[in-house]
């Protein structure tokens, strides 16, 4: 093939996040469909089988910084290969499980090794390929997580179904290692290892300066990590990262025992979680282009009140139909949400140490993921209902949206 004509490996780069994250991502937001089978076989509340992912997410900034790191100092290639095995070996452990307190080790330890660094992985390797394009780029790798929801969530309902429970984590575990370990190793981490530049510009078709953040320059060179941490930006954006993990979290975990709870079938609620997760596809990649058009700023904000909005929605909602209309509107807008805050945060703090810097801000994201589906256990197990998790869910939104306003990608050449 002539090399004119040939794709540029960046897009080849983004379908192979595309299933990574499907898979990861996709196990990550099945636990909702495990969620009664779990509570009922080990006799368990809801606070505390809310507890066994709301663990997972307190460790994953942990794994999440390590994992950036790790990328940024050996490439993507051993730590995807790592977070394969790991994520799969969670899974098969687990069914293996005869003790609640073993799920805490084997789901909760294991699989936030597993999966932890794919946000900083997916984020920061993307960035360095694209970046005209990178809104669309990242909506797409992004969208992973929908395609997840629509393909494995159901799955692992069948095979609860066929099987039980305990069986459908083994099925999982397997299907881990078939496709995440071989997908590692096509990935490259610059467009320099195959002679490009960003967007697939070779080296002398375009002359590209270094940039970095106005606030954190220091003598003309790359900022130190704790340079960037030490800016309001960096604190900006982990409270971002807290609050969209909150609600979405809250309802990924929440919305199929919601369901089940006021007479909906398990069938028919996992469809509702494969329906967001389509709708969050649609909006990572539809408004990841139009912010790449007409601002990130203005459609991650936008995203954010859809979604406070549809929070509230949820509240009432009782039938089918309703959930449906959650689904598709919420998960718009999360996607928008997520494809526009993502380039955003490699606007403001350059490529340099990008992966070190998403790990860190994942302590943001991992605390709120965890303290979400934790809350809303809790709340339900005071009152008897979601409704004050879902009024939380929406106020977290609102906050969210506030921080996104005042997040200032203020970049200089150097």
């Amino acid at each position: 093939m002539n090399l004119k004509t040939r794709p540029y490996y960046g897009w080849i780069i983004v379908a192979v996040f595309l299933v990574i994250q499907a898979v990861f991502l996709g196990v990550n937001s099945s636990f909702t469909v495990f969620f009664k089978h779990i509570e009922t076989e080990f006799a368990l509340s809801r606070t505390m089988t809310s507890a066994i992912s709301s663990v997972s997410w307190i460790l994953i900034p942990l794994t999440a910084f390590a994992g950036g790191w790790a990328i940024d100092r050996f490439g993507p290639r051993i730590v995807l290969t790592l977070m394969g095995l790991f994520t799969g070996l969670s899974l098969v452990l687990t069914s293996q499980t005869t003790a609640a307190w073993q799920l805490f080790l084997t789901y909760s330890v294991l699989l936030s090794i597993g999966f932890g660094a794919i946000y900083a992985a997916s984020i920061s390797i993307i960035s360095r390929w694209f970046d005209k394009k990178r809104g669309l780029a990242t909506g797409i790798a992004g969208s992973g997580e929908g395609l997840g929801s629509i393909t494995i969530v159901p799955l692992a309902t069948l095979l609860i179904s066929g099987f039980t429970w305990k069986p459908a984590y083994l099925i999982l575990g397997i299907i881990v290692w078939v496709l995440v370990i071989p997908l590692a190793w096509l990935v490259k981490k610059n467009p320099a290892d195959v002679g490009l530049l960003t967007d697939g510009l070779k080296p002398a078709e375009a002359d590209i300066p270094a940039v970095i953040p106005a606030e954190i320059q220091a003598d003309g060179n790359a900022p130190g990590l704790m340079d960037i941490v030490r800016t309001r930006s960096f604190w900006t954006g982990a409270g971002i990262w807290f609050f969209f993990s909150f609600c979405m979290l809250l309802v990924v975990t929440h919305i199929v025992p919601h369901a089940t709870d006021i007479g909906i079938s398990a069938g028919d609620a996992a469809i509702v979680v494969g329906v967001f997760g389509a709708s969050r596809a649609v909006g990572m990649i539809g408004l990841g282009v139009v912010s790449d058009k007409v601002g990130r700023k203005k459609v991650a904000i936008t995203a954010t009140i859809i979604q406070a909005l549809v929070m509230v929605w949820l509240v009432w909602a009782q039938d089918l139909w309703a959930f449906y209309i959650f689904a598709v509107v919420y998960g718009i807008g999360n996607g928008g949400l997520y494809a526009g805050i993502t380039p955003l945060l490699g606007d403001t703090f350059g490529l340099e140490r990008l992966g070190t810097v998403l790990g860190l801000l994942e302590i943001g994201w991992g605390v709120g993921a965890a303290v979400g589906p934790l809350l809303g256990g809790f709340l339900y197990d005071s009152t008897g209902s979601y409704t004050w998790a879902f009024i939380a869910g929406a106020a977290s939104m609102v906050v969210t949206a506030g921080l996104v306003a005042v997040l200032k990608p203020v970049r200089k050449s150097v």
